[in-house]
């Protein structure tokens, strides 16, 4: 067997994924009902998708959202996602699953080699703070202060292209996001993590913790993909991290009001 790297851009399988897109596709019409709009803002060439982060571990927005952009620039296309440690390097049969349909581990490196090798990239750069929001927040979309992505984009002169999903925080009850929690636990400094989540989850009931898988609750899932972004070398990568969170925030109030 190939020993294990999960920075490696040579393990995601166009095969496997063909094979894998009409039971996703499936099972997100039939469990999720899903809709989308906006697939003629795709960019084919070197380019950084950007989408809100949903309920955490099995949020189903990123379920959602891959098979659309498959079956829209094909399974072949160099689609890379960045994926967490926790699953990239803590669990490695994980790891090795996931690098077929294109994970990597998240980091500035691996997102600018994708982009330097003509790739596109899918990233929630909202993070933890953006998954592990409470219910009450479910139609926020969390990503600044954070602005790396802007200013990996700006590094390689790629477009970035917005991509909100509206329902897919509905499926688990986050009743607590569990700051404090995380604080204490030191969890920024050995999990990367700022948050350690309660909620209401099937099957447990009770959900402890960023990492517990659960089974989503089958509410609809829409997607609503933006025109694309150019951010100018030039501008301060904060001030258009602000913009583009702007941008989706009103996407996701005209689709979920």
């Amino acid at each position: 067997m190939t020993a294990y790297q999960p920075d490696a851009l040579d393990r995601r399988d166009p095969a496997f994924i063909a094979r894998l897109l009409p039971a996703l596709e499936l099972f997100n019409a039939s469990y999720f009902r899903l809709q989308w709009e906006g697939t003629e803002h795709l960019e084919r060439g070197p380019s950084m998708f950007v989408a809100n982060h949903n309920g955490g571990i099995m949020g189903p927005d990123l379920f959602c959202t891959l098979p659309v952009l498959w079956r829209t620039l094909t399974p072949e296309s160099p689609l890379f996602v960045l994926a967490h440690d926790f699953a990239m390097r803590k669990l490695t049969p994980l790891g090795r699953l996931l690098q077929k349909v294109g994970a990597i581990s998240a980091s500035r490196a691996n997102a600018n080699r994708v982009l330097a090798s003509g790739g596109q990239v899918l990233v929630y750069p909202g993070g933890d703070l953006d998954a592990y929001r409470g219910f009450h927040r479910r139609n926020e979309v969390v990503i600044s202060p954070r602005r790396g992505f802007v200013e990996v984009a700006q590094a390689n002169g790629v477009p970035i292209v917005p991509i909100v999903a509206a329902g897919a925080h509905r499926s688990a009850y986050i009743f607590c996001e569990g700051r404090g929690i995380a604080r204490r636990l030191g969890m920024r400094r050995w999990a990367r993590l700022e948050r350690f989540p309660l909620a209401l989850a099937l099957p447990w009931g009770l959900a402890l913790g960023p990492w517990l898988p659960y089974l989503p609750l089958p509410f609809p899932v829409r997607l609503r993909i933006l025109p694309a972004v150019h951010v100018s070398p030039r501008e301060d990568a904060a001030v258009a991290a602000l913009c583009i969170q702007r941008s989706m925030q009103r996407a996701l109030d005209e689709m979920s009001g």
